[in-house]
């Protein structure tokens, strides 16, 4: 989709803030937006230049908040709309930009649509909502609600059960099944408007744009996405017309889809087709330094979607890899001690825009064996509360310890701010690091490009030139070594072929503009690579 981009996509640096966990400053046990204003100096200082945070709107927290019950209307537990506006004021004041998380595809049962969708006569709001027209018939192979009201019909839901879904319409409608209404229908076509105004509303208060939570689902019996990529090519006009500056980035997972449906950006996740797991979290991590970890088939569909993602090379979409989210386990669950440094060495030489999810720069761990809080269920440990200090309840909240939205980490070897900060070999200070170097180079933005070096199967290092050599470009190119096993591993690689170095040791070693670890030396045309270590080279 030939559309301009918003331009401080190209260096941006996201942080992920969980808002109920991030900062309390109230007491009353449940972060809110002014603790989140009180430390944007902080994230600002890490180094990130923007924020993704996580839904901030009015809802029973059946779902931490991806139940929503009012979209125009902050949720008190955090703060009024006049509070979230200061929010964004002061993001801008420190020239940061801020997404909000917006949630298309379902509300609460609690939203004022859902309850007039309910009544038996038909009023603006029956068809806002994908109902069956008969209560004994269930929507085809979707999980629905029955039996709660006097409408004669069920509805359908997206995840829990007081999530029901809004109608977007049905690609292709069965004709047998009047309730399976087209794309084109006076309902789907309202509910799209609707989505329209919400984010009309929000952008115009000062927000720079949404991650759009379940974005590959909202189009219901879709062919290969088909349906729902037409909606958002559809959403994307209207921001290119009234909010061109406004990203989009999507919870799809499929970034041959995504961006065709004209996102900015798409996230790699723990559920699809992209193998991102196989380096952060399975049995053998490829970034643990058992060395029995295998990169291979993630960089081979990464490769596969990264060339789609540049089809169109003028107006390309941005593919990202995150740390983590609020929906995963914690990096360093599976992932210890300098391998978390890695890990980070590769996340930040990536192209696309990188998020850190909070907590995740200074090694915050999974709270095993959490009671599942506001819907969370096994997630519930990647969202405890942040550590910032050795003071009451880690810095984060005045409250009394069993006020706190989800416990702490009890373990008296947690990490803060505040210890990783003193001490200048920390996880902190490799971030902020290699966030700086980031930032320096072009090449390792998001828009530089990525050539594969070396990335066999079941083998070690893992290796990539990153390059900025198109029109009116730099020319910048930077060869990027990362080998997170314990062992010295070796590759053969004739750097003159990169157009770089004479291809001796020396020329190697002293255009490095990162290192960690041991050794990396040449030796001909063969490089060899200390365990748990990695350089940046410019060549």
């Amino acid at each position: 989709m030939a559309n301009k981009n918003p331009k401080w996509l190209d260096n941006a640096i996201f942080y992920e803030i969980y808002p109920q966990s991030f900062c309390d400053s109230n007491g009353d046990g449940i972060g809110d937006f002014n603790g989140i204003i009180q430390k944007l100096d902080y994230i600002k200082e890490l180094g990130c230049n923007a924020i993704w945070m996580n839904p901030c709107f009015a809802s029973p927290f059946g779902d931490a908040g991806y139940d929503v019950s009012d979209y125009y209307l902050a949720a008190p537990r955090y703060g009024t709309n006049e509070d979230l506006k200061r929010l964004f004021l002061e993001v801008h004041k420190r020239g940061m930009h801020i997404l909000l998380d917006l949630v298309p595809g379902h509300t609460s049962t609690e939203h004022k649509w859902f309850k007039e969708s309910m009544k038996a006569s038909k009023n603006e709001y029956t068809d806002r909502y994908v109902w069956t027209d008969s209560i004994w018939i269930e929507p085809d192979g979707m999980a629905s609600l029955r039996g709660i009201s006097d409408r004669d019909g069920s509805c359908a839901v997206n995840f829990f059960s007081h999530q029901p879904a809004l109608n977007y319409g049905f690609y292709k409608p069965d004709p047998a099944k009047k309730w399976q209404q087209p794309m084109d229908a006076p309902g789907p076509k309202a509910t799209l408007e609707e989505l329209k105004n919400i984010m009309r509303f929000w952008l115009g208060m000062g927000c720079d744009g949404f991650r759009v939570d379940m974005a590959g689902s909202l189009v219901k019996h879709d062919e290969n996405g088909k349906g729902t990529i037409r909606l958002w090519q559809n959403v994307r006009a209207f921001l290119d017309k009234e909010f061109p500056e406004a990203a989009m980035v999507s919870e799809w997972g499929e970034p041959d889809k995504s961006l065709q449906g004209g996102f900015h950006m798409d996230f790699l996740l723990h559920f699809g087709p992209s193998h991102y797991n196989d380096l952060f979290r399975c049995e053998n991590p490829f970034f643990a330094a058992s060395g029995k970890g295998d990169v291979f088939d993630f960089v081979e569909k990464y490769k596969e979607s990264y060339e789609k993602s540049r089809a169109d090379s003028k107006h390309m979409g941005l593919i990202c890899i995150p740390s983590g989210n609020h929906d995963m386990d914690r990096l360093a669950r599976h992932i210890k001690g300098d391998n978390l440094k890695l890990a980070f060495a590769f996340l930040l030489s990536m192209p696309g825009a990188p998020f850190i999810y909070y907590g995740d720069e200074i090694g915050m761990n999974y709270v095993e064996n959490l009671v599942s809080i506001e819907g969370g269920y096994g997630r519930t440990g990647s969202r405890s509360p942040m550590q910032w200090d050795s003071s009451t309840n880690a810095g984060f909240s005045s409250a009394p310890a069993e006020k706190l939205y989800i416990p702490l980490d009890p373990s008296p070897k947690r990490p803060t701010v505040q210890a990783q900060q003193q001490n200048k070999k920390s996880l902190y200070h490799e971030i902020q690091k290699l966030i700086k170097i980031r930032q320096e180079h072009d090449a390792l933005q998001s828009r530089g490009e990525i050539e594969f070096i070396y990335a066999k199967k079941n083998e070690y290092p893992l290796a990539y030139v990153r390059s900025c050599t198109g029109k009116n470009q730099s020319g910048e190119k930077i060869l990027v070594i990362i080998n997170p096993s314990e062992k010295e591993v070796s590759f053969t690689c004739d750097l003159k072929n990169l157009g770089g170095a004479s291809g001796d040791s020396t020329d190697l070693l002293k255009n490095a503009i990162y290192t960690f670890g041991g050794k990396i030396k040449l030796e001909g045309k063969k490089i060899f690579v200390a365990g748990k270590s990695a350089g940046f080279y410019s060549l």
